[in-house]
């Protein structure tokens, strides 16, 4: 399944690639890694999502992961658990899934394992190559730093809300949730450029706020309506009786990325969204007109 050699060529910094005992990539520097799992009816739906959606979107998660340290993705190992009646077609789709993903960053899927277990379980190990950069810290924001989001939030939120609300429309929306499409590429350019601070918004604006003031000591200040959102989130919004604000501070799982910036060096692409400030009485997050302590924090694992 993922130790089976595929047609495509390798990808640059793959010595080795599926079919061995063991993936071989490239090394002469730093190697950044990350991982995570998604857990069927926990993470997605199969009712919800097609099996490739499922394996696009575990990828993305992990590269994001990588990518907003400033790295470059070089390979995705995964480990997939699955029910011994699980369909062939539902393996072949998640695998498939994974491949497109990998491909668009520019990496390939270098190997995994297949077991089985009681439930789906797709866990997915990304490994990144600093090349000649130094990592990007979320912790690391300046005082008088520009915040700014690299994509639209609370899609995929609001696709959850609608799915399981059992509307139909707001197609855009629904595979926001299903598979993110995150502005990824823009984190190599945001790390050439020197910024400051990076991580990528997997629990939600509100949550990494929360972090990276927490890991910083700075107060941050965010303005609501500078964030950019999906061009529907209003009338989905109106459809379900909700603030679509709060779906774009405290929605999770959009994947996009934050980041500090110097003034007067946002790189193209970015939104503005906020600033950073020195602490006057601990770290903060300030949500004009919000109270960032009554928002859900976006995801939670438990």
């Amino acid at each position: 399944m993922f130790t089976a050699q595929n047609d495509s060529a390798p990808a640059d910094g793959v010595i080795v690639g599926p079919g061995d005992d063991a993936a071989v990539l490239v090394g002469s520097g730093p190697v950044v890694v990350s991982t995570d799992a998604l857990v069927d009816g926990q993470h997605f739906r199969l009712d919800w999502s097609t099996p490739r959606q499922v394996g696009a979107k575990a990828v993305v998660a992990n590269a994001a992961d990588v990518m907003s340290m400033g790295a470059r993705v070089t390979g995705f190992v995964v480990s997939l658990t699955c029910p011994d009646r699980t369909p062939t077609t539902t393996l072949v789709g998640v695998r498939d899934g994974m491949r497109e993903a990998a491909a668009r960053y520019g990496a390939q899927v270098v190997g995994g394992d297949l077991t089985a277990g009681d439930q789906l379980v797709i866990a997915v190990t990304a490994i990144g190559a600093m090349d000649d950069r130094a990592p990007v810290r979320l912790s690391t924001p300046v005082a008088g730093d520009v915040l700014a989001v690299s994509g639209p939030l609370g899609g995929s939120a609001a696709g959850l809300a609608l799915l399981l609300a059992g509307v139909d429309d707001f197609a855009d929306l629904v595979a926001a949730h299903c598979v993110p499409r995150p502005h990824l590429q823009l984190a190599l350019a945001a790390a050439e450029s020197g910024v400051h601070a990076m991580t990528d918004i997997s629990d939600g604006l509100s949550s990494e706020l929360r972090t990276m003031a927490r890991m910083s000591g700075l107060s941050l200040r965010v303005d609501p309506a500078a964030i950019p959102v999906p061009p529907d989130l209003a009338a989905a919004a109106v459809e379900l009786g909700v603030d679509p604000v709060r779906w774009a501070v405290a929605g999770g799982e959009d994947h996009e990325l934050l980041a500090a910036f110097a003034p007067g060096e946002l790189p193209t692409g970015w939104t503005a969204i906020g600033s950073v400030h020195a602490a006057e009485s601990g770290p903060s997050v300030v949500v004009s007109g919000l109270d960032v302590s009554d928002l859900d924090s976006g995801w939670r694992t438990f």
